[in-house]
């Protein structure tokens, strides 16, 4: 082979390891540019809420629990709130709306003593005043509880009924009677309001607007 073919053969070589090595390094960079693509693809969008990954649905609330025996209630605790609440029972007005707690005991909950047992199935009535000025109620900040919020009513048989808030209306002036704050029964739920009663109050009787109704339904029994 005379130096020419030589010379030409180590060319050729050359060439084709340099092709070679340019068809590896094209591989390799379409292979990391499809892989970095599809890590994109997997990762969340940077717009946006970027709490809201990982956050439930407002509407994820928990399964309703089966109503329990009847049983007076004793306490209203509302954690959320720091509310510590006894309950006594209560009747009604002359217009059929739920007496609100004795004048001297603002920091109590009234209960409808004739109607639903707290727990039991259909819907019990409680009323807390929301306060005014510097005199401090019961009720004075459950406007400001949401969906899927606990509510706790601690039992005569020592039995404790937890409640778990969908709904919360601020309402204007309205009187609620009894039918108009329970709703509409739903058969086989154990269900609760919370009744603010706001506004001035009407001679012996202490009738009151409500202002805030907060509902709730019976979702487990706790300590």
């Amino acid at each position: 082979m005379s130096d020419h073919d030589g010379t030409r053969s180590r060319c050729t070589g050359r060439l084709l390891a340099g092709l070679a090595w340019v068809v590896l390094l094209l591989g390799l960079w379409l292979w990391g540019r499809d892989l970095t693509d599809v890590r994109e693809s997997l990762a969340p969008s940077a717009t946006g809420d970027m709490a809201a990954a990982g956050r439930p649905p407002a509407d994820r609330l928990p399964a309703a629990a089966g109503p329990l025996a009847d049983a007076p209630p004793r306490r209203l605790d509302i954690p959320g709130l720091g509310v510590r609440a006894p309950v006594v029972a209560r009747g009604l007005d002359a217009r059929g709306v739920v007496e609100p707690p004795p004048a001297d005991r603002s920091g109590t909950v009234a209960w409808y003593g004739a109607g639903v047992k707290p727990g039991a199935s259909g819907t019990a009535l409680l009323v807390g005043d929301l306060g005014a000025g510097s005199r401090p109620g019961a009720f004075d900040r459950i406007g400001s509880l949401r969906p899927g919020e606990v509510v706790r009513v601690v039992r005569d048989d020592g039995s404790v009924a937890d409640f778990t808030v969908d709904d919360v209306k601020v309402l204007t002036g309205d009187r609620l009677d009894v039918r108009q704050a329970s709703g509409e029964p739903k058969p086989g739920r154990a269900e609760l309001r919370l009744i603010g009663c706001g506004g001035t109050v009407d001679g012996a009787s202490r009738g009151c607007a409500a202002s805030v109704v907060v509902s709730a339904y019976l979702t487990g029994t706790g300590q």
